[in-house]
């Protein structure tokens, strides 16, 4: 249950906070409404420089890109001003006034930002780039096909560190990184900036009578994160691209096709500790220290490149790609999860581009391609159709280990997956609406997966959107059967859906969403978690009218109702969630919500099903302990939230639950946290009087699961403290308890707590050090990295990564180790550049 609360509650609150929300359109445009003219706040009447194309000019030379506008050439650009405060503000002046400049020649689109502002009081760091969001920034959005659907989207620190990546109104994908270039600088009434983009780092249309969408914008943070944008917003309006302006006069562009090579190396030492003991020798009691292997250093160049067909249509390829991640990915709390967790995609190669594949089920999930030899994608769009082919050969599944290969099935050592995924989208309408196919295919030796079907989104007005997508999968692969308790090589059919009716109102929205997955579906390039299971959930919310300059800006309420069941119409959960948020100056917010529900879990999802006149039950083999075939609780709780931005150099986060009825599952958490059910206690207690020794032993050894209701808590917090422009600190701290209320045990109490310091010597060259712990392994991970990366492609790492326990437990035996013991460690250096060649 507490599972649903954060993913309603970020729901709710991307209403409020909105990442960055644009503008666009002509010189000398009408000034906004004052801030407090009634007649200003909802249909602003667009003056005519605004509601017609702005015409870019054509520059003779270019602009020195360095963050100064000295250069003549900026007295013949079109100048964009009187912009509006969106937020908090609706549609008001805003509190200090921006200009931006623009122009082009055959090769580059060219802008500038003039940001007026007392420049000693202007945020400005040096952080990572796409990590911009704690500074004052501008940013601008193009949709390059003018058709309300996608755009790119640049954004920018007073020093001119980037942040890219896509728009569209349901998701910002910061993951693609685009070549450009940009500069900034602090000055006596502000601060300047000036952009350069190759018209070759996009795809777009242009020409004569050709328009690109386009929204231009500002964030003060101090101003309780005020975002000024040079079109009007009206929220009464869900969609942003629907707003935009409009810029004109995009002609004689040289048209190239231009071909990236990134060819890259990595060199890696790995050192992992091993058991020394056979597993007979480990069960028969012997302990097993295990000792420190280094193996031989890695040698890993590989190859990958982007051919541009077209301006809108790319090929990227990769040989023997380099897929290592330069960072690993977040500790997460893993006790008590019947269920996958998910881990989002870091990989250059399978980032660009990524967006066409998020639908609303999770079909295609990229890191099910683990390893692959090659990969070959196609994407683009041409009129109204966009499409995307990515086939690759992935020699990760049969890669096994030197230690695995002793007991891996010969006929799937050394062989590779192939994968093969189309995506094809037809926009209808003529905003956002499209209608879309998705196809993937995985066949890895005799086991294979197909999967294929339909989805679509409509706008039914302006501010409402109606979703849909199903699909159907052949699976041929092992299945278990709880009915006769066994896994069979099987082939099977299985069926998924999800519908979403979504309404984002000035004050009023509301969100019913449903989706069901069969039994036997599979997506084996995609995303699994619970089968056999319908959800159906609804949320409404209400919003206040913004006050900028009162002490409570705003505040929201809203209710939250969901809903599982099995396609045999038992219920599995139900759940009510009611909070109010209450949001002041300083970018703070408190809140408080309540939450009662109900959950029910069926032995056939955890193993066996019993069959009648089994008399399992007496002999303790059943998968559940007793007579009882389900087990079911009622639940309810009470959880806190809060959130500031103390001042320019620290801002938290906190969010603390405290829950009754939660379902402990009875796995246990390893060995600090052994089972906690009455028949596991029982089996653990026979065990130690010697009872289970003999050849037969007694009933209460065999221990079946026995999941039961406890009362949980659950605390996340952050702080991020940025002593330096150059330095930036942040400590996360999560933890997640449960106790049984039979046994009144602990059945797990982790702790997580992650420290990353990142110091930026400039805005390219970067070290950074982080430091993991995790209570219920007692382990410590650290992450040692310096980095140069001047560009997208171009770049070269040396890192150093460590995996310690301390007085915690054998990975072979289980039994608890003092002192301090290497799990692995790993040194490497990684190197990668970008030829860029125009044709």
């Amino acid at each position: 249950m507490k599972n649903q609360l954060l993913p309603l509650m970020i729901l709710a609150l991307s209403s409020l906070t909105v990442g960055a929300q644009p503008s666009a359109t002509n010189a000398n445009p009408a000034a906004p409404p004052k801030a407090d003219s009634p007649a200003g706040k909802r249909n602003i009447v667009l003056p005519p420089e605004k509601s017609q194309p702005v015409k870019l000019p054509r520059f003779e030379k270019a602009p020195l890109i360095d963050g100064k506008l000295d250069d003549e050439v900026w007295t013949h650009a079109v100048v964009l001003k009187d912009f509006y405060q969106v937020q908090p503000g609706d549609n008001i002046a805003p509190s200090k006034p921006t200009e931006v400049l623009l122009g082009y020649d055959s090769k580059f689109l060219y802008i500038a930002f003039h940001c007026y502002d007392e420049p000693d009081k202007v945020r400005a760091t040096i952080p990572k780039r796409d990590n911009v969001w704690n500074d004052d920034y501008v940013g601008i959005l193009f949709d390059t096909f003018n058709d309300s659907r996608k755009a790119y989207e640049f954004d920018f620190n007073p020093l001119g560190v980037q942040a890219d990546g896509t728009w569209t109104d349901q998701n910002e994908d910061f993951n693609p990184d685009f070549v450009f270039e940009s500069k900034g600088t602090l000055t006596t009434d502000g601060w300047t900036l000036e952009i350069a983009i190759p018209f070759k780092s996009l795809r777009y249309v242009a020409g004569k009578d050709k328009l690109w969408g386009a929204h231009f914008f500002r964030r003060i943070k101090r101003f309780n994160n005020e975002l000024d944008m040079w079109m009007p917003l009206n929220r009464d309006n869900s969609s942003w691209l629907a707003q935009e302006g409009h810029l004109s006069g995009l002609e004689g562009i040289s048209t190239e096709r231009t071909l990236e090579l990134i060819p890259s190396l990595t060199l890696s030492e790995t050192g992992k500790r091993k058991a020394t003991l056979t597993p007979d020798q480990v069960n028969a009691g012997m302990k097993d220290p295990g000792r420190f292997v280094n193996e031989p250093v890695k040698f890993d160049p590989g190859l990958t490149g982007k051919f541009s067909i077209t301006p809108n249509v790319t090929l990227d390829f990769a040989i023997n790609p380099d897929f290592a991640q330069v960072e690993s990915d977040q500790l997460v709390v893993t006790a008590n999860q019947r269920f996958p967790i998910f881990f989002s995609e870091k990989r250059p190669f399978f980032l660009e581009g990524i967006d066409i594949f998020n639908t609303q089920i999770a079909a295609v999930h990229t890191r099910t391609i683990i390893d692959p030899d090659y990969a070959v994608k196609l994407t683009g769009k041409v009129d109204r159709n966009t499409f995307c082919l990515l086939l690759a050969s992935d020699n990760g599944p049969g890669n096994f280990s030197p230690e695995d290969r002793l007991t891996a099935d010969p006929r799937f050592v050394d062989k590779n997956a192939a994968i093969g995924i189309l995506r094809l989208k037809h926009d209808i309408g003529k905003k956002d609406s499209f209608i879309g196919f998705l196809g993937t295919y995985r066949r890895f030796v005799d086991q294979y997966n197909e999967l294929g079907g339909f989805d679509s989104r409509l706008r039914v007005n302006k501010s409402t959107t109606f979703s849909a997508q199903a699909l159907a999968t052949r699976s041929r692969r092992n299945f278990f059967f709880p009915e006769i308790g066994q896994t069979l090589d099987r082939k099977e059919n299985g069926f998924i859906y999800a519908t979403d009716l979504n309404m984002s109102g000035r004050h009023l929205g509301y969100d019913y969403s449903t989706v069901g997955r069969t039994r036997y579906y599979r997506a084996d390039v995609g995303f699994n978690r619970r089968t056999n299971t319908n959800n159906h959930n609804f949320f409404i919310q209400y919003r206040s009218e913004p006050k900028p300059k009162a002490r409570l800006v705003s505040w929201r309420v809203y209710n939250a109702a969901g809903t599982n069941f099995d396609w045999q119409g038992r219920s599995q959960i139900f759940n009510n969630e009611s909070q109010i948020q209450f949001n002041f100056q300083r970018q703070s917010s408190i809140g408080i919500g309540v939450d009662k529900g109900y959950e029910r879990v069926f032995e056939e999802e955890f193993g066996a099903k019993r069959q009648p006149g089994s008399n399992c039950a007496l002999t303790n083999t059943c998968t559940f302990w007793g007579n009882d075939n389900e087990r079911s609780a009622s639940n309810g709780g009470v959880y806190v939230f809060a959130s500031s931005t103390v001042n320019k150099k620290i801002n938290f986060n906190v969010f603390a639950d405290q829950n009754y009825g939660s379902l402990d599952f009875d796995f246990g958490a390893g060995s600090r946290y052994p089972r906690a059910s009455i028949p596991a206690v029982a089996a653990r207690e026979a065990q130690a009087a010697g009872k289970c020794n003999g050849t037969t032993p007694p009933p209460v050894c065999n221990a079946p699961l026995d999941p039961g209701p406890g009362k949980s808590f659950n605390l996340n917090g952050n702080v991020n403290y940025t002593p330096l422009s150059a330095l930036n600190l942040t400590l996360n701290f999560t933890k997640q308890r449960l106790r049984r209320n039979d046994t009144h045990l602990l059945a797990f109490d982790e702790n997580i707590v992650s420290l990353r310091a990142t110091y930026q010597f400039t805005r390219f060259v970067f070290a950074r050090g982080r430091i993991d712990f995790d209570s219920l392994r007692s382990n410590y991970r650290g992450q040692f990295l310096f980095g140069w990366t001047p560009k997208p492609g171009t770049a070269f790492y040396i890192g150093y990564n460590d995996d310690i326990n301390r007085n915690g437990f054998s990975p072979f035996t289980g039994q608890l180790e003092p002192g301090f013991r290497r799990n692995g460690r790993t040194f490497f250096i990684k190197m990668s550049y970008l030829f860029r060649k125009s044709f």
